[in-house]
């Protein structure tokens, strides 16, 4: 389904209601290169059998969410766009869950005062020192000149485990790289994630928090800045996962869709 905002602006969206009475819906936030199809695969339908509700959707210039050209598509417009998801669409008893970035988008909605049960932050916890800041310049840069496949080319073994790499690598290093032209929906967002403003007050956040970290990120993950932020949250937990990097839905869906429902369970009770 397309929620529509303006002529030339539509957010879509994929909403299945709890079928078990009191059960919370998970409501997922993309990372910046994301779809709901990293959801859709396994996770969401686990969370569905086990009687959750789901709503995944894409951000405008991600696939199927048309924006206006003159659009800039800042993180402001991004915490906008979730928070109107979340006031029309109405999720029942919404526990937003948010894959890196995305997180921070989901932790800013609910400091804004969206309605949200439950706050899950996956591969989020983090500040912009000079090597991040690197990064999130020179993603644009890759983008700009190969698009997302030399991006992935270029990152995704130092995101995600040894293992699924080893398992991903007939996926990729194809070669064919194109760069994006500056109009188009990614190019957008690339080009203004890395002004993105992470400094929020983590201390304000009171509502249950769910904190999962792959340790095996070799991009994003500081240890020492996720104990940091993590012990500023006043209702929190936290797993650390060996096992697993910075695409958690993508490398563990069967024990991220058990944690999942393990929390939500918790906020059910």
């Amino acid at each position: 389904m397309h929620l529509t905002i303006g002529e030339a602006d539509t957010l879509y969206h994929i909403h299945h209601a709890p079928t078990r009475a009191g059960a919370p819906t998970f409501v997922f936030v993309n990372a910046l290169t994301g779809s709901t199809d990293a959801w859709e695969a396994e996770v969401a339908p686990g969370l569905r059998a086990a009687g959750f509700g789901t709503l995944s959707w894409n951000f405008r210039g991600q696939a199927e969410s048309a924006f206006s050209p003159d659009l800039e598509l800042t993180d402001a417009v991004i915490v906008s766009d979730l928070e109107r998801v979340l006031a029309e669409v109405k999720p029942e008893a919404p526990v937003l869950v948010g894959l890196s970035i995305g997180g921070l988008y989901a932790a800013r909605a609910v400091l804004n005062g969206a309605e949200a049960k439950g706050l899950v932050l996956l591969n989020t916890l983090r500040e912009i020192g000079p090597r991040i800041d690197w990064v999130n310049h020179a993603m644009a840069q890759i983008v700009a000149h190969g698009g997302v496949g030399l991006f992935l080319d270029a990152l995704f073994p130092l995101l995600v485990s040894g293992e699924f790499a080893k398992r991903a690598r007939g996926n990729f290093l194809r070669g064919d790289y194109a760069p994006l032209p500056p109009a188009h929906g990614h190019m957008n967002l690339m080009r203004n994630a890395a002004a993105t403003d992470w400094g929020i007050d983590y201390g304000a956040l009171a509502l249950p928090v769910l904190v999962i970290t792959g340790l095996q990120d070799r991009v994003f993950l500081d240890r020492e800045v996720v104990d940091r932020l993590y012990a500023q949250l006043p209702d929190a937990r936290r797993e650390d996962w060996e096992e697993a990097g910075h695409l958690l839905p993508q490398e563990a869906p069967a024990r991220l869709t058990r944690a999942l429902a393990a929390f939500g369970a918790e906020i059910e009770a």
